[in-house]
């Protein structure tokens, strides 16, 4: 395993973590009766593996169901000072509830503290003032801190950029947990953002949030050779000394194998990456054209600023990828999250595209006559049965 400095907090990270969100029994609590030995004894192989090829680092969070009661019966296992146990909890209105929240966490992993806690979805502005006010969430996890119950704060986020910055330049957070990989690198200024004030960063989910890539289509996998996707993305993403942790999401303990291929080739990473990236770029230049592939994003409004609060910006992405590299099963996944993802998928579908005027809102738009278009044929390509996120399936 290879090692870089977690920022300011100066822990050892390793470059790959172990998520904790794919082995758990339920997205619900239950009682530990419920659990079957097969799932406890599975997850519990998972945590063994990751320890023997040396992730130390075990995150998970309070919203993840069983997740935390299931560790609490592994962790106490191991000398705590060899792990780097991380998890999370929501903020919400009351701080004393996200207190008792927190103190559930601690109960259920059965340790005395962890050492890096996050204020798990700062996604919009509500959740941000939940955090940030006097007497607010992160005020409880610094009184928290100041208990010995947690070692670092950070948060996580699926917030739009300019929110993520505005959370990072508070200097109130000692890392970030944040979306950023080969097929969405909108966040790359809050990483320079985090860079600056020395804090950790730990990118979300690279292998499935990064585009399903443990089930990749066959023009992608052709595109990333001679590695595949995961691989492909996972040495995209840890190419920048930037980036401190990937996530791997793992369900079973083989499920880090194929990342592990990843370590070897991070000496060469420009030599290998350069002409997998040329193909990338040219597939998508070959399928829409150059001005296109340039220049799609430009003055697009924000979902808000649309009628029907369409998110036009993410839905042309999702197509963009579904045309390109045939990432249709990717695309119809996230694009039917949209109207019913709350914060974490914020904006709507665009099944009433007759409806709606999107005239006044794409004035600005260099492809303002294209778009209606293409958003009929994401409707028509993605659409389908409403998807939940995880957590509420």
């Amino acid at each position: 395993m290879l090692y870089r400095r977690f920022g300011r907090t100066e822990l050892q990270m390793p470059v790959f973590s172990c998520g904790g969100m794919r082995y758990q029994f339920k997205w619900q609590d239950v009682t530990p009766e419920e659990i079957p030995q097969d799932n406890q004894q599975n997850l519990e192989a998972v945590i063994r593996r990751a320890l023997e090829i040396g992730i130390t680092h075990i995150e998970t969070a309070r919203g993840y169901g069983t997740s935390e009661m299931q560790l609490g019966k592994i962790l106490p296992q191991f000398p705590r000072e060899k792990l780097i146990v991380q998890t999370k909890v929501s903020p919400v209105a009351d701080p004393q509830e996200f207190r008792q929240t927190f103190e559930k966490s601690l109960a259920y992993l059965q340790l005395d503290y962890v050492d890096l806690f996050g204020l798990h979805g700062i996604n919009n502005a509500e959740i941000w003032d939940h955090s940030i006010r006097v007497g607010g969430c992160l005020e409880v996890a610094k009184q928290l801190q100041a208990e010995g119950k947690i070692r670092f704060i950070g948060f996580s986020t699926h917030a739009p950029t300019d929110l993520i910055i505005q959370a990072i330049n508070t200097n109130q957070f000692d890392y970030v947990n944040l979306h950023w990989y080969y097929i969405n690198q909108w966040n790359w200024s809050a990483i320079e953002a985090a860079n600056k004030l020395d804090m950790g960063v730990f990118i979300i989910s690279p292998s499935n949030k990064g585009g399903l890539l443990y089930q990749p289509s066959e023009k992608l996998v052709n595109l990333c050779s001679p590695l595949s996707p995961m691989v492909f993305n996972d040495l995209f993403c840890l190419s920048h000394p930037q980036v401190h942790t990937l996530s791997i999401g793992a369900a079973k303990p083989s499920d880090f194998d194929e990342h592990l291929k990843t370590l070897e080739l991070l000496d060469k990473a420009e030599e290998i990456l350069s002409p997998i990236l040329k193909r990338l770029e040219n597939a998508a230049i070959e399928t829409f054209g150059e001005d296109w592939v340039k220049t799609w994003e430009t003055n697009l409004p924000s979902w808000e600023q649309t009628p029907g609060e369409v998110n036009i910006r993410v839905i042309l992405w999702l197509l963009n990828l579904a045309l390109a590299y045939d990432m249709i099963e990717y695309g119809k996944m996230r694009y039917n999250l949209l109207g019913s993802g709350g914060s974490w998928f914020p904006g709507n579908r665009v099944n009433n595209l007759e409806e709606l005027d999107l005239r006044e809102c794409l004035v600005n738009s260099p492809h303002a006559e294209k778009i209606p278009q293409m958003l009929a044929t994401a409707q028509e390509i993605l659409g389908g049965a409403e998807v939940k996120r995880l957590s509420q399936s």
